[in-house]
């Protein structure tokens, strides 16, 4: 169990953000300065993994969450909405960059997944949070592979075989049934290509 919960914590849907920036700087070519690109990292991880951070710390100081699993719909409504607004701000400002709108797309897809997740809470539906984060990451390379003919395939291939590491995990952890790993995946997905086809 410590080794599924080590895939768990180190493929966090926190985290995820800061990697898919990390991995753009690194195998998509660009004219970003160095000093930008720190800059830019800097933002992504105080905006996607310490703000979140501090909120389910903040949370569960006054009881409104258990744990930081969310185990519950209930306990996700409020974190999945605010997520929701915060990638999308984040979106709207790194593409306000010219040479960075390809990296906004990664946001505002992801605000897209969240939504529909938020959405599904109607339903008593409950989506994985760590799935919809790979299935963006690597949707998300996939579009910028096609859209600017770059080979990104070993970079896909590694964010699938992660998918698959951390889906085990997680049902070892029996933290989802595995519809609710297929449509956390599945959201992540198609959200990108939704934003893609409907922005070109």
């Amino acid at each position: 169990m410590r080794i599924q919960k080590a895939i768990s914590t180190i493929l966090h849907p926190i985290v995820i953000p800061t990697l898919g920036v990390f991995l753009y700087f690194i195998f998509v070519p660009n004219t970003i300065l160095r000093k930008q690109q720190l800059l830019l990292l800097g933002l992504v991880f105080a905006a996607t993994y310490a703000i979140p951070l501090l909120l389910l710390i903040i949370l569960r100081a006054i009881g409104l969450i258990q744990n930081f699993q969310l185990n519950t719909i209930k306990e996700r409504r409020f974190p999945v909405i605010f997520m929701i607004f915060l990638f999308y701000i984040l979106g709207k400002i790194i593409s306000g960059n010219v040479l960075l709108i390809d990296l906004g797309f990664l946001f505002y897809g992801t605000s897209i997944s969240l939504f529909c997740i938020y959405f599904l809470f109607m339903f008593r539906l409950k989506s994985s949070l760590h799935l919809v984060s790979m299935g963006n990451a690597i949707s998300f390379f996939l579009i910028i592979s096609m859209a600017h003919s770059i080979n990104l395939l070993p970079v896909v291939m590694v964010l699938i075989i992660l998918s698959g590491l951390l889906a085990s995990s997680r049902l070892s952890l029996k933290a989802h049934t595995p519809t609710e790993l297929v449509l956390g995946f599945f959201l992540g997905f198609i959200s990108q290509f939704i934003l893609y086809f409907f922005t070109l």
